[in-house]
């Protein structure tokens, strides 16, 4: 089974947008998008509307928005880094920051890589051939 890409976001044209990206790029996992880092957090905890885990599995990689009303996404990469169980989970950070400073927070929260808004088809082409394993993709 192909392990859905969870994504927080709350820019619906920003989503929709990467979405498009990951299709022209070929990957084919499921993306399920959140609005908020508090119901990012709901979801990777499975608990609410996300207790299904049939309906709602626990992602392979988290594409997580830094600038979110309620729980910020340093918020979600915070409690993300305190759950064994998401270990295995690749944890990329979208955002329109470019400070280095926020690259290098977002980096000491357990982000395995930082990008930066808009993405392009190469930028995920590239995060697919670096982190192998995570994605599943459109046979030719």
């Amino acid at each position: 089974m192909t392990k859905p890409i969870l994504q927080v976001e709350d820019s619906e044209d920003d989503a929709r947008f990467l979405q498009g990206v990951f299709q022209k790029a070929g990957v084919i996992n499921p993306i399920i998008t959140v609005k908020n880092g508090d119901e990012a957090i709901c979801y990777l905890k499975g608990v609410g509307a996300y207790a299904n885990r049939d309906k709602f599995p626990v992602p392979s990689v988290l594409l997580v928005d830094l600038k979110l009303a309620g729980a910020s996404g340093f918020d979600v990469l915070e409690w993300v880094s305190h759950q064994p169980n998401l270990n295995g989970m690749l944890t990329l950070v979208i955002t329109g920051y470019h400070e280095i400073g926020q690259v290098n927070r977002a980096y000491v929260l357990g982000a395995h890589s930082f990008l930066t808004k808009p993405i392009k088809e190469e930028d995920v082409a590239n995060l697919t051939k670096g982190f192998k394993g995570y994605w599943t993709f459109r046979k030719p």
